[in-house]
């Protein structure tokens, strides 16, 4: 025998049930638009199949929403209140979907910002290999570089950043290192016995290539190595450190080069590194304002920043100075 008490329970539970939304959804264009073939057309379904659904939502809730009157369709008091909420409900969730739309497209769309010569001469000859693994697994994601050196915020449209560590950056800013700098005298490989002696030494003569944006390049380098830099040297000076690595590879004289910025100029026999490299202290890092997200495009490009990073220190094998007299 089944009690009053489960009966009653039972009737609470089939009152609270949620019509059909497929159902409440052709309800709500026919009520906003008080016109069973209007609504049809918005929602590309046929007259029939408006009149079908809003016949099943009345049969549902036991009551008529609308009123029918010579091939009009009006609403019932019970089909105003009912419209409202169906309306407000909608509304929330289309709110709802859009927020959450945007939340994913800005996290797929991020600002890199790189110092200029490291994004000439490292990583946009690398990017498209990038640029390929990211669109296997994040097809939506797109990451627009742009160039930039020293302080910056996070604030002003960068959502990640590579700078090398010789500034300071607030203790909020998260950090993981891509590479240590190597420095070493570079030149045109067909003008090292123009530039440097028989022990290697830099000849008196020898134009030496500086650079405004790295000013105590050659001091660094001769107090790391040991070696001198000759005070007769004739200094030419240049902008950017673009500028002078590319003034070494026209011949114009010896500049102060890095590893990671002319590994392929070296290879390909354009450059020579008579002397090697040497590490300075320093170190490139990709910056954000928070750790990566397991998964995210952030950890992606992390992780294959590093990677590149770990291959290019193998290829050149990490080369030192070469002392004078070996």
């Amino acid at each position: 025998m089944i009690s009053d008490d489960i009966g009653e329970l039972n009737s609470q539970i089939a009152s609270q049930r949620l019509p059909s939304l497929n159902a409440l959804r052709c309800f709500e264009a026919a009520a906003r638009l008080e016109h069973f073939g209007q609504a049809a057309t918005e929602l590309h379904l046929t007259h029939g199949a408006i009149s079908r659904a809003v016949r099943s939502l009345e049969d549902d809730l036991g009551i008529a929403l609308f009123e029918r009157r010579s091939r009009r369709v009006f609403l019932t008091d019970a089909g105003r209140e009912l419209a409202q909420a169906v309306q407000e409900g909608l509304e929330r969730m289309r709110g709802a979907c859009h927020r959450l739309r945007m939340r994913a497209a800005n996290e797929q769309r991020l600002t890199l910002s790189c110092e200029p010569t490291l994004l000439m001469r490292w990583l946009l000859p690398r990017w498209p290999a990038f640029h390929r693994r990211l669109a296997r697994s994040h097809p939506r994601a797109h990451i627009h570089l742009v160039a930039g050196g020293g302080p910056f915020s996070f604030g002003d449209g960068i959502d990640l950043a590579i700078r090398r560590d010789d500034f300071s950056w607030p203790a909020s800013t998260h950090s993981d290192r891509l590479f240590a700098e190597r420095i070493g005298p570079v030149c045109r490989a067909d003008q090292v016995r123009r530039w440097f002696g028989p022990q290697l030494e830099l000849r008196a003569s020898t134009p030496l290539l500086h650079t405004r944006t790295r000013p105590s390049a050659w001091r660094t380098w001769a107090q790391i190595s040991g070696r001198e830099v000759p005070s007769a040297a004739r200094p030419q000076m240049y902008e950017h450190f673009y500028f002078s690595l590319q003034a070494a590879i026209a011949g114009l004289g010896v500049a102060i080069g890095t590893q990671e910025l002319t590994a392929e100029d070296v290879r390909s026999g354009v450059l020579a590194a008579p002397l090697g490299f040497i590490e300075d202290g320093s170190s490139y890092c990709l910056l954000a304002p928070a750790p990566p997200a397991p998964g995210s495009v952030h950890e992606q490009l992390l992780k294959w920043l590093q990677g590149v990073s770990a291959a290019a220190g193998k290829a050149t094998g990490g080369r030192r100075p070469v002392k004078a007299g070996t």
